[in-house]
C-alpha cells in the first residue's frame, strides 16, 4: 500500500473520557504507535485526555501534531441522540447528573482543541480534520480491519457505548456494513458488571477476577441466572431489568482524569433473589464460587446465541471480535466447538483502549476508501527505552548489574527460572492492550507446583484464586494442548492434555485448562529464544508469564521495572542486556520488599 511517490496520510485515533483512554497513531493504514495512558500516569484503567499517550504516539512517528490529517475520537455524542435524551428525561435524573453528562459530551465534541492547548500547539496550524466514530464502530473497526480477514462477520459486544451493547456487521475489504445491533438497556458486559459487582469485586474492570474464579465452583444457580437474561431471535436478548439500576435509576460513572468509579449495577431485587451481596473483605464461599459459574454459563449460551447468528446473517466463515465482553478468554476457547467459524481473530487491545485503533483504522479505511494491507501480528506498540535510560535508571537506584550478550543472558535466565527464581522480563515496546506478551511480563517454572501461589502472595499480593497463563513455543502447542489454533494475545482458554497437566501445575487451572500464549520467533525473538533455552535446559518449552506489575497498571519504563522488583520479592531483574540478580545487591536492597 505504502508508494515512496506519495507523503504519507497520518490519522490520529484518540479513546478519551472514558476508561482506559488512549491514543493510537495510523500512517497509510499501518499502526506506528499505541499506548494506554496508564502506563504513564500509573492509575489503572485511567479515564480522561490522553495526552501523554498522544505526545508519545508523535515521538514515535517523528512527526508534529500539525503534521496529523485526520483525528478520530471513538465515539459520537450525536449518535442516537434523540433516543439519549428521551432515556434522560424518563429517567428524571437529578440537575447533577445531566449537567455531568453535558459536560461530557461537550469534552469529547472538543477534543482537537484540547488536545491542541495540551500539547501547547497553535490550534490553528492544525490541519487535521476531526471525525466522530461511534463506540461499536471503532470497536469492530479494531478488530476487522487489522485482522488477516478479507472477509469476516464482525462482532462487537460491551457495556454500552453511544447507547449501544452490541453490534453485528459485515466486513469485506476496506468496509464494514451493520447488520443488526442490540440496543440499551440490555448488555452482556452491564449484566458481568452487576453480578462482579454483586459478587464483592467493586472495581473497574474485575469481571476477569470472576471468570477466574467460575472454574472452582458449579453452575448450581443457572436457572437463576437464566431468569434475568432471554435469548431471543436473531441473536439478540433481552435483561430482566428488575435484576439491575441502569435503566430506571441509573448507574453513576466518573471519567475525569481518574481511574473511572462504575456506582453499583445490580438492583435489590437482584439482592431479594440471591440473598446478601458479598462484601469485598468477606471471604469467598462456595456459594460465590457457583454463582460465578453460573454467570459464566448464561454469558457463554447468550455469547454463543449472538455469535451463531452472526455467522448466519452473514455467511463469513471467519470471525473478527471485540468489545469488553471479547476478553471473556474462557468463552473465547470455545468458539470453534459452539459455532460454525471457521477462523477467529481478536487483537490485543480488544477493549475500549483498543477503540483508539478503531476510530483511526475506520477513518483511513472506510471514510477516506483506502485498501488494507496491514495485519497485526504482534501487540508491541508502546515505548521503548534504550541502554543509555536503562543504564541511568539502574545508577539512579545503585543496582549492581552486569551487562550480557544474548546468548549468556538468555542461558542466566532460563537457569534462574529452572532454579525456582522469579524473573522480572524488560525488554523492546510496550505491549498494547491489557496483558503482558513477553516484553513487560514476570516470568517463572511452570513445572512447580506451588509457583502460583508464590507470585500470588509474594509477587503480585493478588486473590489466591487467579491462575497464570502458560507462553508456549508455537511449534508445540499440539504437544501440551488439546486446541492447536495459535494465540499471541493471550486470548483464549484451551483445555491442556491430561498427560502433560503434572508437568506444569503452575499453569493449569483447577479445570485443567490453561490461557495461552503461543510464541512465534520472528513475532519476538528474544522472548521465543529464553523459551527455547528453557525447553534446552527442562525440556519443558513453555514459561510461566504474568504481568509485570503489582496492583498497578503493567510496568512502563525503567523506574517503574526496577521500582516493582524492589518492592516485591523478585530474584532477577532483566533490563534489555542488563541481568540484576537480587543476591549481588548491597543488603539494604536484598532486604528491600
Amino acid at each position: 500500500m505504502s508508494n515512496s511517490n506519495k507523503a504519507p496520510s497520518y490519522v490520529l485515533g484518540v479513546n478519551a473520557y472514558h476508561g482506559d483512554s488512549s491514543a493510537c497513531l495510523v500512517r497509510n493504514g499501518e499502526i506506528v504507535a499505541a499506548a494506554e495512558e496508564e502506563r504513564f500516569l500509573r492509575v489503572k484503567h485511567w479515564a480522561g485526555l490522553p495526552l501523554k499517550s498522544i505526545k508519545y504516539c508523535l515521538e514515535a512517528a517523528d512527526i508534529g501534531l500539525e503534521e496529523i490529517d485526520h483525528i478520530a475520537i471513538s465515539r459520537n455524542p450525536m449518535s442516537q441522540i434523540h433516543r439519549k435524551i428521551l432515556f434522560a428525561l424518563r429517567r428524571r435524573p437529578n440537575i447533577g447528573f445531566v449537567l455531568g453528562r453535558l459536560k461530557n459530551m461537550r469534552r469529547a465534541g472538543g477534543i482537537k482543541s484540547q488536545i491542541a492547548e495540551g500539547l501547547n500547539v497553535d490550534s490553528s496550524r492544525i490541519k487535521a480534520q476531526f471525525h466522530p466514530v461511534e463506540h461499536h464502530i471503532a470497536h469492530s473497526a479494531s478488530s476487522f480491519f487489522v485482522s488477516p480477514f478479507e472477509e469476516a462477520a464482525v462482532v462487537s459486544i460491551d457495556a454500552f457505548g453511544d447507547l449501544r451493547s452490541t453490534m453485528v456487521s459485515v466486513g469485506t475489504g476496506s468496509r464494514m456494513d451493520v447488520v443488526s445491533t442490540v440496543e440499551f438497556p440490555h448488555s452482556l458486559g452491564l449484566l458481568y458488571t452487576a453480578v462482579t459487582q454483586y459478587l464483592g469485586f467493586l472495581n473497574y474492570g474485575d469481571e476477569y477476577k470472576v471468570m477466574g474464579l467460575a472454574a472452582l465452583g458449579q453452575p448450581s444457580y443457572l436457572e437463576e441466572f437464566r431468569r434475568m437474561l432471554k435469548l431471543t431471535p436473531e441473536g439478540h436478548f433481552e435483561l430482566d431489568l428488575r435484576y439491575f439500576r441502569h435503566a430506571t435509576e441509573g448507574v453513576s460513572m466518573t471519567w475525569d482524569n481518574c481511574e473511572p468509579v462504575i456506582g453499583l449495577a445490580f438492583s435489590e431485587y437482584m439482592v431479594e433473589r440471591l440473598g446478601p451481596s458479598r462484601k469485598p473483605e468477606q471471604e469467598i464461599s462456595e456459594r460465590h464460587k457457583d454463582m460465578s459459574a453460573s454467570l459464566q454459563a448464561v454469558l457463554e449460551e447468550a455469547y454463543f446465541h449472538v455469535l451463531r447468528w452472526a455467522y448466519d446473517s452473514t455467511g463469513k466463515k471467519a470471525l473478527a471480535l471485540a468489545g469488553g465482553v471479547a476478553f471473556n478468554s474462557v468463552a473465547n476457547g470455545k468458539i470453534s466447538a459452539n459455532t460454525p467459524f471457521d477462523d477467529v481473530y481478536i487483537q490485543s487491545a480488544a477493549g475500549d483502549a483498543g477503540t483508539a485503533l478503531g476510530s483511526a483504522s475506520y477513518v483511513y479505511h472506510q471514510v477516506l476508501g483506502n485498501p488494507r494491507s496491514f495485519v497485526m501480528e504482534n501487540a508491541y506498540w508502546g515505548p521503548e527505552y534504550d541502554d543509555t535510560e536503562i543504564v541511568a535508571a539502574l545508577r539512579r537506584y545503585e543496582l549492581t548489574y552486569s551487562k550480557m550478550a544474548e546468548v549468556e543472558l538468555l542461558e542466566r535466565t532460563a537457569s534462574a527460572v529452572a532454579a525456582g527464581g522469579v524473573v522480572g522480563w524488560f525488554q523492546g515496546r510496550v505491549e498494547w492492550g491489557p496483558r503482558a506478551l513477553g516484553n513487560r511480563s514476570i516470568i517463572a517454572d511452570p513445572r512447580r507446583a506451588d509457583m502460583k501461589d508464590i507470585l500470588n502472595e509474594k509477587i503480585k499480593r493478588r486473590e489466591s484464586f487467579r491462575p497464570s497463563a502458560p507462553s508456549i513455543l508455537i511449534e508445540a502447542v499440539g504437544d501440551y494442548f488439546e486446541e492447536t489454533y495459535p494465540d499471541p494475545f493471550m486470548m483464549k482458554v484451551y483445555p491442556i492434555r491430561q498427560c502433560k497437566r503434572q508437568e506444569i501445575p503452575a499453569v493449569t487451572h483447577v479445570d485443567g485448562t490453561g490461557r495461552l500464549q503461543t510464541v512465534r520467533k520472528q513475532d519476538n525473538p528474544r522472548y521465543w529464544g529464553l523459551i527455547k533455552e528453557f525447553e534446552r535446559q527442562t525440556g519443558t518449552p513453555i514459561v510461566l508469564n504474568t504481568s509485570f506489575n503489582e496492583n498497578e497498571p503493567i510496568t512502563c519504563s525503567p523506574k517503574d521495572a526496577i521500582e516493582c522488583f524492589l518492592r516485591t520479592q523478585m530474584d532477577v531483574l532483566v533490563m534489555g542486556d542488563y541481568f540484576v540478580d537480587r543476591n549481588s545487591q548491597p543488603d539494604s536492597i536484598r532486604s528491600r520488599s
